[in-house]
């Protein structure tokens, strides 16, 4: 079954880019054209080098990164085919590959703001690949083909309980942890092993609407819970417990509260650790953005106060390295909970990404995550404070905003009520794209947005400030 698919690529070493890489990259941009499209066979490994005049190992290493991230399978003695659905990346959500109109559409805007991302620029893309490249060489074949353990490498594991215990304060250990491939799919998991159907949980409003979905796909009730200033209105949380006695878990981001970006306060934090611990919930905690802190340090997470009984405890390595890089962890106290993940996760995802758990290890190691780190700290911490400045220049007295001291979005709110569809259509017309605030509302729009500045240069974020100032009234 010979392929007609005609591949042309120009593979250059002075690009700085591995040259499997750039094979890989040539073959994704294949599929995102159309050219190749779902079901459709790629040449065997041996043709591909002879085509391309580079090593057979160098094909297959490109190969093993798009099976890998989900773009490719491999069809045992039949070879490998373009995936039915695209891998779960933030421009790509498992759309089907023969819906172009789709691809037209996300990619005529300018400028698209974001949650959030990381800036991929700056990402330590090229010692991954490194890293990935010498795992992948140095594993015996055997090793590599055979599968690891459902809960992921354990040395991965064993360091990501050492940074959680060094720097973030908690007490955990590497059988306490589950890693996955992101923080939604540790989010999916903690939803079907904590809730049953009927159960209730609270969640923050505004909030994040994609953990909602999981918690209502295992067949919860929602219990919105306000926020302001200090975050969560520990107020309405005392409530409902006092009304409700199906109420299995609340759900929050309190080190920089998703949309609004505001931190829970200590006052607040105890007394959510005490109705716990009175009314034996548990409490869900989506660390989703600790990394990057502008002041002395990070807010110490929920889950390390020891009073604390009943906790999940959520992470992801997206925003350390890149938003395409699919490593999340779960962290619980609990032991017959972490059972109940590694046996659900073995029905839908045997395992992880071993090689690549080994790689980003092999970083963590040899301090590349640490300087980096520091570096996209420093390198966030000026591009917060250049947009801070374009708001004070065009949005100062048409809306209210506060300076974030980390994380990377801004929580913006009108100083007048407006109608952000319209809104959200006009700046469409510029080319440029908004989240609008229905994306994290309960039932009421709330009348504020997020606007994530990672990802954008300082010059987009001003014309697009400069857009929204247009249609925002004094």
């Amino acid at each position: 079954m010979l392929r007609d698919w005609n591949f042309q690529i120009e593979l250059k070493s002075e690009y700085g880019k591995p040259i499997y890489l750039q094979i890989a990259d040539a073959i994704m941009n294949d599929i995102h054209s159309g050219r190749l499209k779902a079901g459709d066979a790629l040449p065997g490994s041996r043709n591909l080098s002879q085509l391309l005049k580079v090593n057979r190992n160098t094909v297959v290493e490109a190969l093993n990164v798009l099976l890998n991230e989900g773009w490719l399978i491999s069809k045992e003695r039949k070879g490998t085919f373009v995936a039915d659905f695209l891998p779960s990346e933030p421009n790509f959500k498992n759309k089907k590959l023969n819906e172009s109109s789709e691809f037209k559409h996300k990619n005529q805007f300018r400028i698209q703001f974001d949650d959030g991302y990381p800036d991929s620029k700056i990402a330590p893309i090229e010692e991954l690949a490194r890293a990935y490249r010498q795992i992948f060489n140095r594993k015996a074949k055997w090793q590599m083909m055979g599968y690891g353990d459902e809960l992921g490498d354990i040395e991965f594991r064993k360091n990501i309980a050492q940074m959680l215990n060094h720097q973030r304060a908690m007490h955990t250990n590497e059988d306490q942890i589950c890693i996955t491939r992101g923080s939604q799919m540790a989010m999916y998991l903690t939803a079907q092993c904590l809730l049953n159907d009927g159960d209730f949980v609270m969640v923050e409003n505004p909030g994040y609407k994609p953990a909602w979905k999981a918690f209502e796909n295992a067949g919860a009730r929602l219990l919105p819970v306000n926020v302001d200033e200090d975050g969560l209105i520990i107020e309405e949380v005392a409530n409902y417990l006092k009304k409700n006695k199906k109420i299995k878990a609340i759900y929050i981001t309190p080190h920089r509260q998703y949309p609004t970006t505001v931190t829970l306060s200590l006052k607040r934090r105890l007394e959510l650790v005490k109705l716990s611990n009175e009314y034996g919930f548990t409490v869900i905690e989506d660390d989703y953005d600790n990394e990057f802190c502008f002041g002395f340090r990070p807010i110490l997470p929920l889950s390390s106060l020891p009073e604390l009984k009943n906790y999940v405890y959520i992470g992801t390595m997206s925003k350390v390295v890149a938003p395409a890089l699919r490593i999340g962890y779960l962290a619980c106290n609990n032991h017959s909970f972490i059972e109940k993940i590694s046996e659900l996760r073995k029905i839908i995802d045997v395992q992880g990404d071993n090689i690549m758990e080994q790689a980003v290890l092999q970083l963590i190691k040899d301090g590349t995550v640490k300087r980096h780190i520091k570096k996209a700290t420093h390198f966030y911490k000026n591009k917060c404070h250049s947009v801070a400045e374009i708001l004070s220049q065009y949005l100062k007295d048409k809306a209210d905003y506060k300076i974030p001291e980390g994380g990377l979005a801004f929580w913006i709110i009108p100083k007048k009520q407006v109608d952000w569809f319209e809104i959200s259509e006009n700046l469409k017309l510029k080319g440029i794209k908004i989240i609008t605030p229905d994306n994290y509302s309960f039932d009421k729009i709330i009348n504020g947005i997020r606007l994530g500045y990672g990802s954008l240069s300082e010059k987009e974020l001003e014309e697009s400030i400069i857009a929204l100032s247009e249609f925002l009234q004094v």
